[in-house]
C-alpha cells in the first residue's frame, strides 16, 4: 500500500451536485481498505436525503462548518454542527446525512472504510451528472447497486439539536 504523496492541485476531482471531491486514495490503491477524499461543500451543499450504507465514515473538518443529521426512521433525528479541527465518526449502518448550512464553503478530509461502495457510487454519480442533472431514478439505481439505502428527506419536524458527539454509534 505504498503511495507517494498526493498533491491536491493535480489530484483527480469528482463533482457530485455542487460538491467537489478531491481523490486522495482509491480502493484499488489500498487493497479495498478505504476511499479517502477531501470534500469541498459550498453553502447549501450536501445530500438532501438521509441515507445509510455499510462503510464507516470519518470526517475531519478542515474549514467551515458541516451540519450532521443522524437517526431515524424509527429514532429521533439528531442535528449537530462540527467545525475546524473536529472529528465525526459514523459507524456503518448509521442513518445520516451531512450538509453545509452555513454561508461559507466548508471542507473536510473524509475516509470511507471499506472504500469500494462509496467510491463506486461517487464515480458513477459524477459520470452520470457530467452532462446534465441526473434523474432521481438513475441516482437511486446507482445507490442500490452499491448497497446505499436512500431513506428520504431530513425529517425536520423530528430533528433535535445537540451539542454534537464526536463519535456516533450505529443507530
Amino acid at each position: 500500500m505504498d503511495k507517494l504523496p498526493v498533491y491536491s492541485d493535480t489530484a483527480e476531482r469528482l463533482t457530485l451536485g455542487t460538491d467537489e471531491l478531491t481523490v486522495l486514495a482509491t480502493s484499488a490503491e489500498t487493497a479495498g481498505a478505504l476511499f479517502a477524499v477531501m470534500v469541498r461543500m459550498p453553502p447549501g451543499g450536501g445530500p438532501l436525503v438521509m441515507h445509510r450504507h455499510d462503510p464507516d465514515e470519518v470526517y475531519y473538518v478542515v474549514d467551515g462548518q458541516f451540519t450532521f443529521y443522524t437517526g431515524g426512521p424509527d429514532t429521533p433525528v439528531e442535528r449537530f454542527t462540527a467545525g475546524p479541527g473536529q472529528v465525526v465518526a459514523l459507524a456503518g449502518g448509521t442513518a445520516h446525512t451531512v450538509r453545509n448550512e452555513s454561508d461559507a464553503d466548508a471542507s473536510a478530509f473524509v475516509v470511507h472504510a471499506p472504500g469500494a461502495p462509496m467510491e463506486n457510487f461517487s464515480r458513477a454519480a459524477a459520470a452520470l451528472a457530467a452532462d446534465q442533472p441526473p434523474s432521481m431514478e438513475a441516482v437511486l439505481a446507482i445507490a442500490q447497486r452499491q448497497g446505499i439505502e436512500l431513506l428520504g428527506p431530513i425529517p425536520v419536524s423530528q430533528s433535535r439539536t445537540t451539542d454534537g458527539a464526536h463519535f456516533l454509534a450505529k443507530s
